[in-house]
């Protein structure tokens, strides 16, 4: 249960992730190859093909990274039980 919530996080926070880095990209993609604006097309560039890639993208990157991590429960400290040291 632990790794899919873990990954279900990974997916939200890597969409978002994802879009911001894929507006950044579609902008400086605008701008270095001098596309033409003419009625929005620079915009309609950047938001109906940058940013649903980059969306895309970064959710599988964050669910597959975000999933790996809750599988290797050694590696970071989740649900752990506390160490009894016998009683006194």
């Amino acid at each position: 249960m632990k790794v899919v919530l873990l990954a279900v996080l990974g997916l939200f926070l890597g969409t978002l992730g994802g879009a911001a880095l894929g507006i950044g990209a579609g902008l400086a993609f605008v701008e270095i190859a001098q596309t033409s604006n003419f009625e929005g097309q620079n915009g309609m560039l950047v938001f109906f093909t940058f940013m649903p890639l980059g969306a895309a993208i970064g959710g599988i990157g964050g669910a597959v990274l975000f999933g790996l991590l809750a599988l290797r429960d050694d590696a970071i400290a989740i649900e752990r039980e506390p160490v009894v040291h016998g009683d006194r």
